[in-house]
């Protein structure tokens, strides 16, 4: 099911994207908006690498935006520096974005396992619109030919932006090796560990992503470790660390076991444990999600406690009382995407998306200024947005390629073999074990395992550590859910699917925490307002229908965000109820993903002012070359002429010197 079915903005506001293409549709958005679409559709058929999905929904928001700039000779462009004259420079810049998107597009899915389907996709879309495929000349000045032109520069950039799209973004041989054996899910203890700070793969018996492609080998090699030195878009050469190559904007180090910060480490690991005991909707606890409660949070923290009123309406926010087990099950669902993921950096896309469909958004740049049209706003908000998903994957794949972290299901699993760290006097000490807890981590005895006890599945294991968590899928996802249990932490697994468990990268910094408040910063600063439309945005989880791992939510209730910050925060949290990162890689992927935005909105802003007047271009064709130099020779020594580069009063050897010094595209 898709999970992006149903967001609202105080009730009338739908998130879930399903790829239409019939006329009725189309006539409702923009040229840009539907490709986008169409992208985004492709994205949840290919396979599951986020840096690489934010990479090509960046280039080709740049290609449409080159598209649309090529026909107003004041507008800056990105790649394509070529101004174009057309009688109906909407119809053009319509065939033009078309063309561009499609062929970029039709590019970058040419290996993904399912080139057949998007294929299909891209080819419906594209007849849609009256276009055909037919037409692949890039050369003139036909709208066709731009387009096709465009997109084959960013091709031909791409290539050279260290992404190793010439060997599908892959390591290259003998780079970035894993410094631990794989961790074998279906055994307990990880008795393969060699480093626990460090990355460890896993072996399962076959490894499905998240959009359902079955990997080939139990488990993929890591995702872009070298994504770091990919070229960015508002992040600067001066941003990247000299002594750290690769990690941008003064990440801080993580906590190591043994090393700087084990506090953090061994209680940021050890909270995933107690999250994990919140997994199940028999527990009679309730909480109030509703933004009177729940956000507003300050950078980098979980400290808020919510806001009183909203601001569009005056009104307070009223109380949302939840079961914890559903919110925290259905959170950790929502924010994964899949299946059918559109990845981080898309369900950001599909969040802009809606906001503008939303009845009282109004298309101003920052809040102020002249209205734009709907083309105009969708070009420049998906250049700013994913020029921010490109960075924000650069700057978290850089710090995740440098520090190489473990993930909790291997540091735990470390932890639980070591035994216990509470009590020298109690059996199984060690340093690096866990901390007893009572009700949530605890030693196995002979008394916990007697009849009738809360340890009795477990008898055998007197003296090892049992933790109260989710043990992992029901053998019917559809009709049951597995609730939380007393297991032995040896065995603890993520609240995921027991084909996927885990991403294949490391750990810090999250790149859910870093992409969801750069998306979220960028739409703060392009609305002016950090409020989404209304004051609230409410997505329905409704019963039975929602989870995917199991059966849930037990009833039907609202998330309710008030801001896009509120949002994001939450996209971070959700990561830690569903096991895959401890709150040390949540925090900074926040802190950073805000600095990310920062500097991707002033590029953005920089790109979207208008050239300084081309004086010399005389003929209006966006470059002043030899058709300019004839007009001037025309008017040789006319008064008054709109030859008079100068504009002394006479057209004379000044405006020729001037005109050669301008030589070249406007």
């Amino acid at each position: 099911m898709n999970r992006m079915a149903s967001l609202g903005v105080s009730g009338v506001f739908a998130v879930g994207l399903a790829l239409s293409i019939a006329s009725s549709a189309l006539s409702q958005h923009s040229v840009a908006r539907e490709w986008n679409d169409t992208m985004l559709e492709s994205i949840k058929r290919d396979r599951v690498r986020p840096p690489v999905q934010a990479r090509n929904l960046f280039h080709m928001s740049v290609a449409m935006y080159d598209a649309w700039a090529a026909y107003d000779a004041s507008m800056q462009p990105y790649f394509f520096t070529e101004k174009i004259a057309a009688k109906d420079i909407d119809a053009a810049r319509h065939e033009s974005i078309s063309y561009a998107a499609y062929r970029l597009m039709k590019h970058r899915f040419a290996l993904s396992p399912n080139v057949t389907a998007i294929g299909a996709i891209l080819d419906a879309q594209l007849t849609a619109l009256g276009y055909s495929a037919a037409v692949t000349t890039t050369v003139g000045n036909t709208p066709a030919a731009v387009g096709n032109r465009i997109a084959a520069l960013v091709i031909a950039r791409g290539l050279q932006d260290n992404s190793h799209e010439e060997v599908d973004h892959a390591s290259y041989p003998g780079t970035y090796p894993d410094a631990n054996p794989p961790l074998v899910v279906a055994m307990p203890f990880n008795p393969t560990c060699v480093n626990p700070n460090r990355y460890q793969p896993l072996s399962l018996t076959f490894f499905v992503d998240q959009n359902g492609n079955v990997i080939p080998g139990g488990f993929p090699p890591k995702v872009a470790p070298f994504w770091g030195f990919v070229t960015p878009f508002g992040l600067e050469a001066s941003d990247m660390d000299p002594a750290r190559p690769g990690v941008y904007l003064n990440a801080p180090a993580p906590p190591q076991l043994n090393g700087a910060g084990d506090a953090a480490w061994r209680s940021s690991h050890e909270n995933v444990i107690h999250v994990s005991s919140m997994l199940t909707p028999d527990d009679g606890a309730m909480m109030d999600i509703s933004p009177a409660a729940m956000g507003n949070n300050p950078l980098g923290t979980n400290a808020g406690a919510g806001r009183p009123l909203n601001p569009v309406t005056g009104q307070p926010y009223a109380p949302n009382l939840v079961k914890r087990g559903d919110f925290v099950r259905c959170l950790a669902e929502f924010w994964a995407d899949g299946p059918n993921s559109t990845t981080p950096p898309g369900h950001w896309n599909e969040i802009a998306n809606h906001v503008v469909d939303h009845p009282a958004f109004v298309r101003r740049m920052g809040g102020t200024g002249p209205e734009l049209s709907a083309l105009e706003w969708d070009i420049k908000m998906y250049v700013a947005l994913n020029g921010a998903m490109h960075d924000a994957a650069i700057t978290a794949w850089g710090i995740k390629g440098h520090y190489d972290t473990m993930r909790p299901i291997g540091a735990i699993r470390y932890m639980a073999q070591k035994g216990q760290c509470s009590n020298p006097l109690l059996p199984r000490f060690h340093a690096d074990g866990l901390h007893i807890a009572p009700g949530m981590v605890e030693q196995i005895t002979e008394a916990t395992t007697a009849p009738g006890q809360r340890h009795e599945e477990l008898a055998g294991y007197e003296g090892e550590i049992a933790v109260l968590s989710w043990p992992g899928a029901p053998a019917n996802p559809v009709s049951q859910h597995s609730g939380v249990t007393w297991m032995l932490a040896g065995n603890w697994v993520s609240y995921q699917r027991p084909t996927f468990v885990t991403p294949p990268f490391p750990g810090y910094v999250s790149g859910h925490s870093t992409y969801s408040r750069a998306g979220a910063e960028v739409m703060a600063r392009l609305t002016g307002t950090e409020y989404f439309p209304g004051g609230m945005a409410v997505y329905t989880c409704t019963q039975s229908q929602f989870l995917v791992f199991e059966d849930g939510p037990s009833q039907t209730f609202d998330f309710q965000w008030a801001t896009y910050y509120d949002a994001a925060d939450n996209s971070g949290q959700s990561r830690i109820y569903g096991g895959i990162h401890p709150d040390i890689d949540d925090f900074p992927g926040r802190v950073l993903g805000s600095q990310v935005a920062a500097k991707a909105h002033t590029k953005a802003l920089a790109l979207f002012e208008p050239l300084p007047p081309c004086t010399a271009d005389l003929d209006g064709d966006g470059a002043v070359a030899a058709t300019d130099l004839a007009i001037l020779l025309s008017s040789w020594g006319a008064f008054n002429s709109a030859a008079d580069i100068t504009g002394d009063g006479a057209v004379d050897a000044q405006d020729i010197a001037a005109l050669l010094s301008a030589w070249g595209p406007c």
